[in-house]
């Protein structure tokens, strides 16, 4: 889960890059609190939400916090990458692409969604 400053940039940012990887656009739910909530579900039963802050505070970027997303291909990874710019994000540490590991070589790319939080597709090869 992260949160959001403005909740209608964040659907149309993350329906765009979780749609280039397969995911169906947000289920929008309103917490008992009366805050909206962003529910984004796979197939894999995995959940992503983005909310606006319970507590009505500005919403921040945890430090050192990746969220990491799977993605079936280095193809995939470059999509999300391109997507995630196209629709407001920042591009950030080295250009997409495979790096070296003690898994072996991964294909990733890092960005930031319009609200600073810190996003990686990642694949591992099979």
């Amino acid at each position: 889960m992260v949160g959001s400053n403005d909740i209608e940039r964040s659907r149309r940012f993350y329906d765009a890059v979780l749609g280039a990887l397969g995911t169906e656009p947000a289920t929008v739910n309103m917490a008992g609190s009366g805050h909206t909530r962003l529910f984004y579900r796979n197939e894999g039963g995995t959940n992503f939400v983005v909310t606006q802050p319970i507590d009505d505070e500005p919403a921040t970027v945890a430090n050192g916090a990746t969220v990491a997303f799977s993605c079936d291909s280095p193809e995939q990874v470059a999509l999300f990458h391109a997507t995630a710019v196209e629709h407001g994000g920042t591009s950030i540490e080295d250009a997409p692409g495979p790096r070296s590991s003690a898994m072996g070589t991964i294909h990733l790319a890092y960005v930031r969604d319009p609200d600073g939080n810190k996003l990686c597709g990642i694949h591992f090869p099979g």
